[in-house]
């Protein structure tokens, strides 16, 4: 009985690891799909095999018993085939009925062609036939148990968070497997030969125990590669986000996510790395970046961090006050370095450069320090002489602001100005629950502009209204235009500055646009901030009322990080609540953070509001705010990074494609 049960355990085992597996390929990976449906196929498989020959092992008579080694191992190929057939028909993007009947029947009979080719391998001195009506009754259980796994196992995408419902369906698969195999087992009726002298001391048993080690070690490998390729996939998902290929140093992406209480910050702008490539190579040109950036780690201190930030600017930066006065003496090293040539493949090259440093004051937010080495690269008169200049809110930052400012008009004339669009998913059907449109500026004398960097200073200088009808526009005629596509994204959200949502020109701008390009308000979402409350309290109310009266959504971002009070809260006429991702970073590590996101979480249901939660990037992260909320709606870079349009319809395409 022991070893029936322990044969059971082995197939829901089996079943729920092949189920794990295969989840992996609808989510983001390093890895294709197929990749994660091969191996859940082989695991399944192999606990299929491991099933039968354990439960072998409570199979007694009083005769001599062998197993033919090679149809032993041929019988576990039908089980592994089966598998992925129905794995793969379970995962089709556009699924019927029959598909799940054609994937049922396959799985059922591969288990089924196990079993019996299994069986096959035994050498007996006795005969053995089969009851026909059991025999049938067995492959009908079989295919019929495996057309409702498989079902559900089409499903279970929609309501993956329940773990609950996962062990429920390798139960499933595990009694599909498990009864089959008993039911087989009753339909063999045995034929001693006349005089045969029984032996009473089953000789199988010795293999059993060898077979035993084998599946304990198989199952052992299985679950290790699932663990692996696991760990494997995010680390590699995590260096192609946040590390630059060509240097291995983090990229910019991680630099404005680490970009926390910095004491110093520094940027090494090296000039027109452009001409190296022309006069050489892109080849020799990769090769000079390497060796200038192994000459920035050979001198920087230890805790000094580097970042590549751009094709031509390296970061340093230090958070404390000795490592501060270090990296000021090493900046000097390496302007008098830089000033000689430099030897690359056998070849002096001479580079040109400057490096702009700041020091955070205590009033400044992290973002300044960046703005204000920004503005000193920036500055019209600036040399590339390797000298190292500090940064001087009377000489740059004035300078800077202004220039952006003043350039916003033409940026927007000539496309330096264009929008992405990052999607929205929510956890219960899987799907794309509306887009976020996010501004982004590739300046053509300072490159990509971080929005941390130019927005505030657009709203400084009154910039943000002219922007943001900008923005509407284009907005609404890239809906219309998936519109004609026969494209949905169901709504797209739009953020509008604290002291536009007030003015009745945004009203009317919306309505003009609307009607121009044929939408709907329900196809619009506006994004405000708690300071657009804070400000005016009446007139905020009575302006989101107004758009909510018109059929807009309006959603709350960055919920948290304001001074807001709690009874506004109840008294705004919102649809959604976006939390802020800095309340998840450190979830679900940090156990006062993951209080924190479940008690908002908690509030926002309870007002019966959409949450949205910004910023995930880790599979740990998504599993706790499954297990905490009742239908999160998730937004980053674990799901998908911002996209512009023709790059968002190709990657949304190959999404329902499967």
């Amino acid at each position: 009985m022991t070893i029936v049960v322990f044969s059971i355990i082995i197939a829901i085992v089996a079943s729920y690891t092949a189920i794990s597996l295969k989840r992996r390929a609808k989510e983001n990976s390093f890895f294709h799909k197929s990749f994660w449906l091969l191996l859940a196929s082989l695991c399944l498989g192999f606990g299929i095999w491991s099933m039968h020959f354990i439960g072998m092992g409570a199979f007694s008579l009083p005769v001599n018993m062998s197993y033919n080694k090679t149809i032993t191992l041929i019988s576990i190929i039908p089980a592994m085939l089966a598998s992925f057939i129905a794995f793969y028909l379970a995962d089709l993007p556009r699924r019927n009925y029959w598909s799940y009947v054609f994937a049922g029947i396959a799985m059922g009979i591969g288990i089924s062609s196990m079993h019996y080719i299994g069986m096959y391998s035994m050498e007996m001195d006795v005969i053995y036939t089969y009851d026909l009506l059991l025999f049938l009754v067995s492959i009908c259980i079989s295919i019929f148990v495996s057309i409702i796994a498989v079902y559900i196992l089409a499903k279970v995408h929609t309501y993956q968070s329940k773990n609950i419902l996962l062990i429920l369906i390798s139960l499933i698969m595990g009694l599909a497997i498990s009864s089959m195999h008993y039911t087989g087992m009753a339909a063999m009726n045995f034929y001693i030969p006349k005089g045969y002298e029984l032996n009473h001391e089953a000789s199988h048993m010795t293999e059993m125990y060898g077979l035993a080690v084998i599946v304990g070690l198989g199952m052992a490998i299985l679950l290790g590669v699932l663990l692996l390729s696991s760990l494997l996939d995010r680390y590699i998902e995590y260096r192609g986000n946040y590390y630059d290929a060509l240097t291995q140093l983090p990229n910019r992406r991680l630099f404005e996510k680490k970009i926390q209480s910095p004491k110093v910050l520094a940027i090494w702008h090296i000039h027109d790395l452009e001409h190296i490539n022309r006069e050489f190579n892109y080849a020799f040109g990769d090769e000079v970046i390497r060796e200038l950036v192994h000459m920035f780690k050979s001198i920087s201190p230890s805790k000094t961090e580097l970042y590549r930030i751009g094709g031509n600017r390296i970061a340093l930066l230090t958070r404390d006050v000795d490592s501060a006065k270090q990296l000021k003496e090493v900046l000097k090293k390496l302007a008098e370095s830089l000033r000689e040539p430099i030897r690359v493949q056998d070849r002096e090259v001479m580079l040109f450069g400057v490096c702009a440093i700041s020091q955070a004051d205590y009033d400044e937010k992290d973002t300044d320090i960046y703005r204000n080495v920004l503005a000193v690269l920036n500055y019209p008169s600036i040399m590339y002489d390797h000298d190292i200049i500090y940064y001087d809110s009377s000489i740059h930052r004035y300078t800077f602001n202004l220039e952006i400012a003043e350039d916003v008009n033409r940026a927007m004339k000539e496309n330096e100005l264009y929008l992405v669009y990052q999607p929205k998913f929510s956890s219960y059907s899987q799907g794309i629950d509306g887009l976020e449109t996010l501004l982004r500026w590739n300046h053509p004398k300072y490159g990509n502009l971080s929005p941390a960097v130019f927005v505030p200073i657009l709203e400084e200088y009154d910039r943000m209204v002219k922007v943001t009808d900008w923005i509407i526009d284009g907005v609404c005629k890239q809906i219309a235009y998936w519109k004609l596509e026969d494209i949905s994204f169901k709504q797209v959200a739009i953020n509008i500055p604290g002291e536009y949502i007030t003015s009745p020109l945004l009203l009317r701008v919306f309505t003009e646009k609307l009607s121009e390009y044929g939408l709907e308000p329900s196809q619009i979402e506006l994004e405000i901030t708690e300071n657009s409350f804070v400000k005016n309290v009446e007139e905020a109310m009575r302006a989101v009322s107004k758009f909510r009266e018109e059929g807009f959504s309006v959603a709350l971002d960055d919920f948290g990080t304001g001074v807001s009070s709690l009874s506004y809260l109840k008294e705004m006429p919102i649809s959604t609540l976006k939390i802020d991702k800095s309340f998840i970073d450190d979830v679900p590590k940090s156990s006062k953070d993951s209080s924190i996101i479940t008690a908002i979480i908690a509030l926002g249901e309870s007002l019966d509001l959409n949450v949205v939660i910004e910023g995930v990037e880790t599979k740990e992260q998504v599993d706790f705010l499954k297990d905490t909320s009742k239908n999160p709606i998730f937004q980053g870079f674990y799901f998908a990074k911002p996209m512009k349009p023709h790059d968002l319809v190709k990657w949304y395409q190959a999404r329902v494609e499967g």
